[in-house]
């Protein structure tokens, strides 16, 4: 089996690296890690609407560099800080992915850095 690691020696918030892969391919599968609404090593402000564009879209970023796209994303996870945010997010959400549904699952939890949503994705291409 090959594995191939994508991102590497990233850094995050407050220019920490980070120590893990953004993603990791292994015999098709690719397992994006969880993406917060972060640019340049910062949170963006904007609240849950901007913050869930930009963490879905910087996963769908790291799904592109690996050969992959919406189509193939068979799971979601989503992590929400604030529960009575869910419908807002559902709605940004169906922008992405309404043609293409994976299956997902949306929890509320406390966030490791100050944002409102993060996700990630387990993608699919046969080789």
């Amino acid at each position: 089996m090959t594995i191939k690691r994508f991102g590497t020696g990233e850094t995050g918030a407050g220019k920490q690296p980070l120590p893990f892969a953004r993603a990791v391919e292994a015999n098709g599968w690719l397992h994006v890690s969880g993406q917060v609404a972060m640019e340049k090593g910062e949170i963006i402000g904007g609240g849950i609407v901007a913050e869930s564009r930009k963490a879905i879209e910087n996963m769908i970023a790291i799904l592109h560099e690996a050969g992959y796209g919406v189509e193939d994303v068979v799971r979601i996870g989503v992590w929400l800080d604030d529960p009575r945010d869910f419908w807002t997010f559902n709605g940004i959400y169906a922008e992405y992915f309404g043609k293409n549904p994976p299956a997902r699952a949306c929890v509320q939890s406390r966030m490791m850095v100050d944002c409102k949503v993060e996700v990630d994705c387990v993608a699919y291409k046969a080789k």
